[in-house]
């Protein structure tokens, strides 16, 4: 349809590489399932080459994840274009998508490679990479800052090859709005054959302009929108899946443009994406933050309670936002539960992950009056999509006050064998973080800690969230407890036993340096 507009998500791929995000494969594949509950066209599932652990992440969302197309990642180089083909092969709707750097700056002091090089290198490899998949996507890296007449040439000459997708990316997200609609409106004009191929662009949010650029690129010709959850990226992120589909769903008196996405998904995706991640969402943050819907101003409550269309335009239930929950206690049966969990879009759990989500559900109602949506939602992500623990807490005492010097006293199993150690600190947490090292004899970099409550009250369940550096590498921790001691020790061993899975999962993978758009 001419006014549809493809939705492709990076999330898994450009949104990993946030700074100091590291997903396992178990995580992916959770928050896969839910892009394609969202309604995702295409889920860009990660960069084969770039690990082993990314490999069998994008192998495992290719093989389980079936209405989505799936994409990998690959420069132009014909070993990432095998190794993306590989992960990719046994989706049921496969995509390469293959990059290479096309302005003067990048192909100068990056990959010290003439014009003419890069353009035949271009189209050698989107014919190598469409000798094996039937869906190809290519990008001229550092599209929006590239010469016009050579970007129009190397588009040309890749539509020959047999691309199918004309991605446009603003890589450094130095264009503006005006801009990088002319750029997208002279490739319309000036590309032979593009009435064959999909334009798409992807927009970096370095100046704050990824949403507004991606919006000016629809108006002028693009049909697919590469973006991120909660505008997850590298440096200041990519433009905002929620903050795109809302702009086109509430002013569609203006766009005059639709999507497939399910809306009243998007504040669910958005919070499991958080949650796996550790990037919180700021409060103001547009569609999902915790004030988009609030209200504090006498006037502007005023004005709500008369009609709401006064100071919100769109409603909470429009992204997933229920004004009452759902509240569950220690008397509700597992009928109820098993309901909760399909209404909260928990379809794939199996009779195992039920079960265990049910015993955890029990123990948090007997600490809690009351179990709210967020509070399931909470145990879930981050008591079930788990890595195996070779590291377990049996036991955490803490002494501490104003007047006395913090001390902790933990006991640990590992590999079939307990450890008790004690260890004093600056504060509580800080005391039995330094007890868990000495038990564990690891030592590693505490490199952010947060403490939240996910719902309120005074017997609200705190969620922690840790991030620890070993050997240049984050890793992240999360724990959950109506104790926020007790979350965060969980939330530091959790981190440890990333750690721990990572180093052997890695241990016999190829892991390279690499550029991406």
């Amino acid at each position: 349809m001419a006014n549809q507009i493809a939705i492709f998500d990076t999330t898994l791929r450009d949104g990993e590489q946030t700074p100091g995000v590291n997903l396992n494969m178990q995580e992916k594949l959770e928050i896969a399932r839910q892009l394609e509950n969202l309604g995702v066209d295409v889920i860009e599932a990660g960069f084969p080459i770039s690990s082993k652990g990314d490999f069998e992440g994008v192998r495992a969302v290719a093989r389980q994840i079936r209405r989505p197309v799936i994409a990998a990642l690959a420069r132009a180089v014909k070993k990432d274009i095998d190794r993306a083909w590989e992960a990719v092969q046994e989706a049921a709707r496969p995509r390469i998508h293959t990059f290479i750097a096309t302005s003067d700056i990048h192909m100068k002091y990056k990959l010290r490679m003439e014009p003419d090089a890069v353009l035949r290198r271009a189209v050698e490899m989107v014919t190598y990479a469409k000798s094996l998949c039937p869906q190809v996507e290519f990008s001229p890296e550092d599209g929006s800052r590239t010469r016009p007449e050579f970007l129009y040439q190397v588009l040309e000459e890749v539509i020959r090859a047999g691309a199918d997708v004309l991605n446009i990316p603003d890589t450094v997200g130095y264009s503006t709005p005006d801009e990088f609609g002319a750029l997208i409106r002279g490739i319309q004009k000036n590309v032979k054959g593009i009435d064959n191929v999909v334009l798409s662009v992807h927009c970096h949010n370095d100046l704050g302009m990824a949403v507004a650029n991606s919006l000016a690129a629809i108006e002028n010709g693009a049909r697919q929108i590469e973006c991120t959850i909660n505008g997850l990226g590298e440096r200041a992120g990519n433009a905002a899946l929620e903050e795109l589909v809302m702009a086109l769903r509430t002013r569609r008196d203006y766009y005059r443009f639709q999507t497939n996405i399910v809306t009243e998904q998007i504040y669910r995706t958005s919070s499991l994406v958080s949650s796996l991640t550790g990037v919180h969402v700021q409060p103001n943050k547009a569609i999902v933050g915790a004030n988009a819907f609030a209200h504090e101003s006498g006037i502007h409550q005023h004005g709500i309670l008369t009609n709401r269309e006064t100071y919100e335009i769109m409603t909470p239930e429009s992204i997933g936002l229920k004004k009452s929950q759902m509240v569950l206690g220690k008397h509700s049966g597992r009928h109820a539960f098993e309901e909760r969990l399909q209404e909260l879009g928990y379809n794939h759990l199996t009779a195992d992950d039920i079960n265990e989500a049910f015993r955890k559900f029990k123990d948090l109602a007997d600490k809690k009056k009351y179990v709210m949506d967020d509070d399931i939602e909470a145990l879930i992500s981050t008591e079930l999509i788990q890595i195996p623990e070779a590291v377990q807490l049996e036991y955490y005492h803490i002494s501490s006050g104003n007047s006395l010097i913090a001390t902790s006293t933990v006991r640990l199993s590992r590999e079939g064998s307990t450890v008790e150690e004690a260890a004093c600190g600056d504060g509580p947490i800080d005391a039995i973080f330094h007890a868990v090292e000495r038990a564990t004899g690891l030592e590693v970099t505490l490199k952010d800690y947060r403490i939240r409550a996910i719902t309120s009250g005074k017997d609200a369940l705190g969620e922690s969230t840790v991030k620890v550096e070993k050997d240049g590498k984050i890793y992240v921790g999360r724990g959950i407890s109506t104790d926020i001691i007790e979350a965060s020790a969980k939330a530091y061993i959790n981190a440890i036993n990333r750690m721990l899975y990572d180093v052997r999962e890695n241990q016999n993978g190829q892991i390279e340096t690499i550029e991406t758009i």
